[in-house]
């Protein structure tokens, strides 16, 4: 599982806006912004907090620690 706040990193350090991070995982801008608010684990469809880690991942972001213990990402080259 991932945070709000992880999603939030993840996307800064790629330097993507909701816009991107929108299409290139097919979750609406109102809801990632929705998800981006929430501290811990967002409240939000499986689908889609699968889809943004999916996409995230794929441009080479790592999520470590859990949403409760040190939660946060590591930047890697793309896959």
């Amino acid at each position: 599982m991932i945070s709000g706040v992880q999603i939030r990193c993840a996307r800064s350090a790629l330097r993507w806006s909701v816009q991107e991070l929108g299409g290139r995982s097919m979750v609406s801008t109102s809801t990632i912004k929705r998800i981006e608010a929430q501290d811990g684990v967002p409240s939000a469809t499986s689908a889609n907090l699968a889809a943004l880690k999916s996409a995230l991942e794929a441009a080479g972001i790592e999520f470590i620690g859990t949403p409760d213990d040190g939660p946060g990402i590591r930047a890697r080259p793309p896959r």
